[in-house]
């Protein structure tokens, strides 16, 4: 029996939606923090004032050297610890678990500083604890980009895949952070900071979180 364009009619698509490859994001808001916040404030204000930084993803603002941990006082020390935990909750590791180490330092962001976008190569997780904020809905956004954005824009300018929730996927996430937040993402996504315009300055800590072998 030969079919016929009629028959051809008749055929549906049954088809599941899966969302694949998550990439995971930890935004938190720290509590009971403030005493720790405000020693962490008084040490980067400090070093601040009496050393020049270098230049890194930053344009505009202070950025200290990677070596907080070794000026930033007991503090620095917790919060480094805080991080470590937090990436180790969303850690697996086949055998046992390797030796976490942590390096960190400070930026100091004036109005119209910001961090350009950049990635942390040979780094397991990334993390950055906010300080200060400045004016809220004045800029400063972290902003997270999809790893995937670049391919399909070059194919065709304003695409957009549509996600297993039904919407369009967004290009980049940005979060808008509070005093005592901590965001941990993972270090090889590409991410900045918006220009601020407000008044006052924004301070925040990175962290680069590393494993090794033990021993």
């Amino acid at each position: 029996m030969s079919a016929t364009p009629t028959d051809f009619d008749k055929i549906r698509v049954r088809a599941a939606q899966h969302g694949l490859f998550e990439t995971v994001i930890l935004h938190g808001q720290l509590s009971e923090a403030e005493p720790m916040t405000a020693a962490l404030e008084a040490a980067i204000r400090t070093k601040a004032s009496g050393d020049s930084g270098i230049a890194r993803s930053n344009v505009g603002g202070w950025h200290s050297k990677t070596d907080m941990l070794d000026w930033g006082g007991p503090a620095a020390a917790k919060l480094a610890d805080i991080a470590v935990k937090m990436a180790r909750r969303m850690s697996r590791f086949d055998g046992a678990e390797p030796e976490w180490s942590v390096r960190m330092w400070a930026n100091v962001s004036p109005p119209g500083a910001l961090n350009m976008s950049h990635a942390h190569p040979g780094v397991l997780w990334a993390a950055v604890y906010y300080v200060a904020t400045g004016e809220a809905g004045q800029g400063g956004e972290l902003y997270l980009e999809d790893p995937r954005f670049p391919l399909p824009q070059m194919t065709w300018p304003g695409f957009r895949a549509i996600g297993a929730d039904g919407v369009p996927q967004d290009t980049e996430h940005r979060i808008a952070p509070q005093r005592g937040d901590l965001v941990l993402f993972p270090a090889w996504m590409r991410h900045g900071v918006r220009p601020y315009q407000g008044s006052g300055e924004r301070i925040s800590i990175a962290m680069n979180l590393y494993v090794g072998p033990r021993g």
